[in-house]
């Protein structure tokens, strides 16, 4: 009697150990595919920044509607690219709010710039009923309020995404006075 219950014992023993490190390999693996996964996607959005900043340079700041027009013409968004609503992603969302905002707000260094325009936010606001992002609220609350042509907060909203980039250097002190805002424009145009 003994005996069987001491091998009934082991074996239940060496089950639970076989397993708990069945457990732990598959936790291990799957944590290791999702920081393979992430790794990836980190590795993506690098790319699109690039091509993004390449696209800055050529992008003129300032826009007309002739300018929206030619670029509907052209098969291009209204910030002068070939991207879709279908195919952005967090890092145009993040590039084209974040330039936008620069001719509202006072920063010590600004990289990019893309005029506020209606058109522009209502097409990144189109952009967030087909697809999914990571960051949706936080775009969609900042748009909401520029389409409403409230910039009361644009100081905040620029941060916001900043800090999403990984900002370290431009953070919004302030917003521009409208003399200012005309100002950075014209030195854009």
């Amino acid at each position: 009697m003994k005996r069987s219950t001491l091998i009934t014992s082991s074996l239940l023993m060496v089950g639970l150990v076989i397993w708990g490190l069945f457990d732990w390999f598959n936790s291990s693996n799957d944590e290791f595919n999702r920081q393979k996964a992430l790794d990836v996607e980190d590795e993506v959005e690098k790319e699109d920044t690039q091509v993004l900043e390449d696209d800055r340079e050529k992008i003129k700041g300032v826009i007309t509607e002739d300018d929206l027009t030619h670029f509907q013409e052209q098969g291009l968004n209204p910030f002068g690219t070939e991207e879709k609503i279908s195919e952005l992603k967090d890092v145009h969302y993040k590039e084209f709010i974040h330039g936008m905002s620069h001719q509202k707000v006072r920063a010590k260094k600004k990289w990019g710039f893309y005029e506020l325009h209606p058109a522009r936010i209502q097409w990144l606001l189109n952009g967030l009923n087909e697809i999914d992002l990571k960051h949706e609220d936080i775009y969609e609350e900042i748009l909401r309020k520029w389409e409403r042509e409230d910039f009361s907060e644009i100081d905040k909203d620029h941060n916001a995404i900043w800090k999403l980039q990984g900002g370290n250097v431009g953070k919004a002190t302030g917003i521009l006075s409208p003399e200012e805002e005309q100002d950075y424009i014209e030195s854009h145009h």
